[in-house]
């Protein structure tokens, strides 16, 4: 998978299930939803839209309201059925708040940050989504994830119980794609694929065939594999068992 497209595939919003990956660049977001730019920081985008900062964190689930990522889908409105007295306006008249919101942010520091600090996810219990022989590891910048290659039709299955919330080729450079929510922190990606065999809303066993692992929509035939943490990329290799 060439640099292009890993770096299509970001940011997951773990939140409301909304956010699918920022391959789609300058894809809508829903109301009350925001894509984060380069040179945004949480203070300038809660304030933009008359939000607290600790809102904005809540309501995303953010562990590091620092490492917010260009592409990074925020929820910016309360939840349906959240309570009112929960919200608070941003004051605009604090002077220092305002000179930290108009900081310039070092955009390589956003290029050079790691995904995720892996020392605040929880373990998860993984198994291999599929067999063959691993050509791309995680580096959290350029790799979002593990590249598998074996023949066509290899099976691929659930690396953990959970919830198909995508099945579709609606993402450039992704081909035939599945995502599967697995709790309030935690989603895998499978990218590629020849067919799948779930649809979205359907839950799945660890374990159970999802897919076949194919070439769409790239040059050879392999399985992309991304784990998130409340929406950024961890090291799936951290959580998988040795072999």
């Amino acid at each position: 998978m060439g640099k292009e497209n890993i770096r299509g595939f970001k940011r997951f919003a773990c939140a409301a299930l909304v956010a699918l990956l920022t391959a789609c660049g300058s894809a809508p977001v829903g109301p009350g939803f925001y894509r984060v730019e380069r040179g945004d920081t949480l203070y300038k985008i809660a304030r933009s839209n008359r939000q607290s900062v600790s809102s904005i964190v809540r309501w995303n689930n953010l562990s590091n309201p620092d490492a917010i990522e260009v592409g990074q889908v925020l929820r910016v409105s309360p939840p349906a059925g959240s309570s009112a007295g929960a919200q608070r306006t941003v004051p605009r008249s604090s002077s220092s708040a305002a000179a930290a919101a108009s900081t310039p942010r070092d955009s390589s520091a956003d290029a050079a940050a790691p995904a995720v600090s892996t020392a605040a996810a929880a373990p998860i219990s993984l198994v291999w989504p599929s067999s063959g022989q691993v050509i791309r590891n995680f580096d959290g910048r350029d790799s979002k994830g593990i590249d598998i290659v074996s023949s066509a039709g290899t099976p691929v299955v659930a690396a953990a119980p959970g919830t198909v919330v995508y099945a579709g080729n609606g993402l450039r450079g992704y081909g035939n794609l599945l995502i599967i929510k697995h709790d309030k922190d935690y989603l895998t990606a499978y990218a590629h694929n020849q067919a799948l065999f779930v649809k979205e809303g359907q839950a799945v066993a660890q374990g159970q065939k999802i897919a076949e692992m194919g070439s769409s929509d790239n040059d050879r035939v392999m399985l992309h594999f991304e784990l998130r943490y409340q929406g950024r990329s961890i090291d799936p290799a951290r959580d998988l068992p040795p072999r």
